[in-house]
């Protein structure tokens, strides 16, 4: 992971990452480290992650961003290399009032990263420059 978070969240997520490739599933004693350290985030995002709604988008480049399509039905666009997310609980709870690490959607990215539940899009790098700008396509 090119993050950094916390050692104590950065070693949970390389365990579920490990137990994932080894039972294809997560322990609980590691669901409930994951609600412990990440708190009302945790199982929205384990949620999304059912859900399949985490897509990775990459360019010819290289350059890379996902996209979350959250419980309201918006997309949201992540970068998981700089903890950020579009959506307004990220501005409001994580940046604002420091009250959480992530939001669910940028937890969903991590998650579905060591689940390998991460969907792939390949995109064009116009199409990934419209959506780094957040720019509405009509084509998709």
């Amino acid at each position: 992971m090119d993050s950094t978070l916390p050692a104590v969240a950065e070693e949970l997520l390389k365990e579920i990452r490990k137990a994932f490739q080894e039972t294809s599933h997560v322990p609980d004693d590691l669901l409930l480290g994951l609600k412990f350290i990440f708190g009302p985030s945790a199982v929205p995002a384990l949620d999304l992650v059912d859900q399949r709604s985490v897509t990775r988008v990459m360019s010819p480049s290289g350059r890379t961003a996902y996209q979350v399509l959250g419980s309201s039905g918006k997309l949201y666009t992540c970068y998981s290399s700089c903890h950020f997310c579009t959506c307004p609980a990220f501005g409001f709870t994580v940046l604002q009032k420091s009250e959480s690490l992530l939001c669910k959607h940028i937890l969903a990215v991590y998650l579905s990263q060591a689940m390998g539940a991460c969907q792939e899009l390949s995109v064009s790098e116009e199409q990934l420059t419209s959506i780094l700008l957040a720019e509405e396509e009509d084509g998709g």
